[in-house]
C-alpha cells in the first residue's frame, strides 16, 4: 500500500498518574469507606446497640483521622470487634495509609519504585525522597516499640475484669497516634490524680505529636555512634513544643485555679498536672481529666488558639502545625523589623516558606469560619461557644468537645466529617489534589507595588 494512503497515526496521549496529594486522599477516603462498613456490621456492635449509618461514619472519619469525637460510646456502644475495628482505623490513620501499604510491601518482599518512594516523602513530610524507605523501616520500629512500652506502664492501672491488658492496649494505641479515643464514657477523668497514667499518657501524646522525623532526627543525634546535627526544622519543633505546653499549663492553672467545677475542685498538690494535661491534649489528643464544659469562656478561648496550632508536621497531629504558626509569627516579627527573611538558630527560612505558612494558616481560617457559619445555620440551639470549640476540634482532629457531639443534627454530623477529614489531611494537601498545577507561564508580568497593612 501506498504509504500516502496509509490513515494517519493517532497520537494517544500519555495519561498522568495521580500525584501525591491525590493518592494521599483517596487512601484515606478508602480506609474511611472499608471502616464505615465494618462498624456497620451488626457483630461490631455491642449487645443492644443500635448503630446506623452515619454513626458508623462519623465513627470511621474520626478515627481515620485520629480525632477522637464521638456519637456513640466506644466503651458501651461498640464489642471487642468494633473496638478493635477502631483500632486498627487509628493506627492506620496515625501511620498514614501509604507507610501501612509500604509495610505490607516489605513483608511481601516487593520493591517500591521512586513515585511510590515520592507519595511516601509527601505523606510523611520528609525533607527528601532520598532514604523515605529507611525512614519508614524506623518509623514502624519506633511505633511499636512506643506502643508496647506504653501499654506495659499502663497495665497495672487499667487491667481488671474480663477486659485484661485491652484498654491498657487500646489507650496506649489512642494516645501515642493522639487520637483521643477511650474505653470510658468521661475520657481520663477518673485518673486525674493518678501520676503513673497522667505521665505515660502525656508522654506517648508528645512523642506521637513531634513528627515521625523530629524523632529519627533525635534518634540519630543522640544515640547513633555518628551523631548528626539537629535539623532547623527540628529545633523549630522542639522549641515551639515546649512553649506551647509550658505557656498554656501556666495559663490554664491560673485561669482554673478558682473555679470550683474544673481545677478548683482538684486537691492542690494535683492541680500542676491536672493543667499540664489539659495544656498538652489541644495539641490533638483529645483525652480530658476534668470537665471542658464547666471551664471559663477565656480557658475555652486559649484552647481553641492551641487546637488551631495543632502538633507538628509530620505527625499524627493536626491543625496548622507549629511550625508553620512559628514561621508565620517570626516572619512577620523579622518583616515588621525591617529585617527581611527570617533568620534564626543560624539559619534563614526562605520567602516561600513563609508565604506557604501564611497560605495554610489562611486557607484553615476560612475553613473553620465556614464551618462554624453552616453549623450555627443547622444547629443554632447549641450554643454559639460550643459549636465554635467544636468547629475548631473537628479541624484540628482533637476530639475534645463541650459534650454537644451527640446532639448534633445530622447536617452539623456531615460537616463535623468534613472538617475532621481535611484537617487530618491538612488544606494544602487537599488542595493541590483537587487542583490541577497550572502550566509554566513563559510571561513575567512587570512588578508594582500596592498599600498593606
Amino acid at each position: 500500500m501506498d504509504p500516502l494512503l496509509r490513515e494517519p497515526a493517532v497520537i494517544v496521549p500519555r495519561r498522568r498518574g495521580l500525584s501525591p496529594p491525590q493518592l494521599i486522599v483517596l487512601s484515606f477516603a478508602g480506609a474511611v469507606a472499608v471502616g464505615t462498613l465494618l462498624l456497620r456490621l451488626p457483630v461490631a456492635h455491642a449487645p443492644g446497640a443500635r448503630i446506623g449509618w452515619l454513626e458508623a461514619l462519623f465513627t470511621a472519619t474520626s478515627a481515620v483521622c485520629v480525632t477522637g469525637l464521638i456519637v456513640v460510646d466506644t466503651g458501651t456502644g461498640f464489642n471487642a470487634i468494633g473496638q478493635a475495628v477502631i483500632l486498627a482505623l487509628i493506627q492506620a490513620g496515625g501511620l498514614g495509609i501509604l507507610t501501612v501499604g509500604t509495610l505490607l510491601a516489605f513483608v511481601t518482599g516487593r520493591r517500591l519504585h521512586f513515585r511510590e518512594r515520592l507519595n511516601l516523602q509527601t505523606q510523611l513530610s520528609a525533607v527528601q525522597v532520598g532514604g523515605v524507605v529507611r525512614l519508614v523501616r524506623r518509623i514502624a520500629a519506633l511505633v511499636l516499640a512506643v506502643e508496647l512500652a506504653g501499654a506495659l506502664l499502663l497495665y497495672p492501672r487499667m487491667s481488671g475484669g474480663e477486659a485484661g491488658a485491652w484498654p491498657a492496649v487500646f489507650h496506649s494505641v489512642s494516645a501515642f497516634n493522639n487520637a483521643g479515643f477511650s474505653l470510658h464514657a468521661d475520657s481520663l477523668v477518673r485518673y486525674v490524680g493518678d501520676p503513673l497514667v497522667n505521665a505515660v499518657i502525656l508522654g506517648l501524646v508528645v512523642l506521637g505529636g513531634l513528627g515521625f522525623v523530629v524523632v529519627v532526627n533525635l534518634i540519630a543525634r543522640y544515640w547513633r555512634a555518628q551523631r548528626v546535627p539537629l535539623s532547623l526544622h527540628t529545633k523549630l519543633a522542639l522549641t515551639a513544643t515546649a512553649v506551647l505546653i509550658g505557656a498554656a499549663a501556666a495559663l490554664l492553672l491560673a485561669l482554673e485555679s478558682t473555679n470550683p467545677r474544673t481545677l478548683g475542685a482538684v486537691p492542690l498538690p494535683i492541680r500542676p498536672m491536672a493543667a499540664l494535661f489539659q495544656a498538652v491534649t489541644p495539641r490533638t489528643a483529645g483525652f480530658n481529666t476534668v470537665d471542658y464544659a464547666s471551664m471559663h469562656q477565656a480557658t475555652l478561648i486559649v484552647t481553641m488558639l492551641l487546637m488551631f496550632i495543632g502538633g507538628n508536621p509530620g505527625s499524627t497531629a493536626g491543625g496548622i502545625k507549629t511550625v508553620t504558626f512559628v514561621v508565620l509569627v517570626g516572619s512577620a516579627w523579622s518583616l515588621s523589623r525591617g529585617r527581611g527573611e527570617l533568620q534564626v538558630f543560624g539559619r534563614r527560612v526562605p520567602v516561600e516558606t513563609a508565604v506557604r505558612a501564611g497560605v495554610v494558616t489562611l486557607v484553615g481560617a476560612m475553613l473553620v469560619t465556614g464551618g462554624l457559619t453552616l453549623l450555627s445555620i443547622t444547629d443554632p440551639g447549641l450554643g454559639m461557644l460550643p459549636l465554635a470549640f467544636e468547629t475548631f476540634s473537628a479541624f484540628g482532629t482533637v476530639g475534645l468537645s463541650m459534650g454537644i457531639t451527640p446532639d448534633l443534627s445530622p447536617a452539623g454530623k456531615l460537616i463535623i466529617i468534613v472538617l475532621m477529614f481535611v484537617g487530618r489531611l491538612g488544606p494544602l494537601t487537599l488542595g493541590l489534589a483537587l487542583l490541577e498545577a497550572p502550566p509554566e507561564r513563559r510571561i513575567q508580568y512587570p512588578a508594582e507595588d500596592v498599600v498593606v497593612g
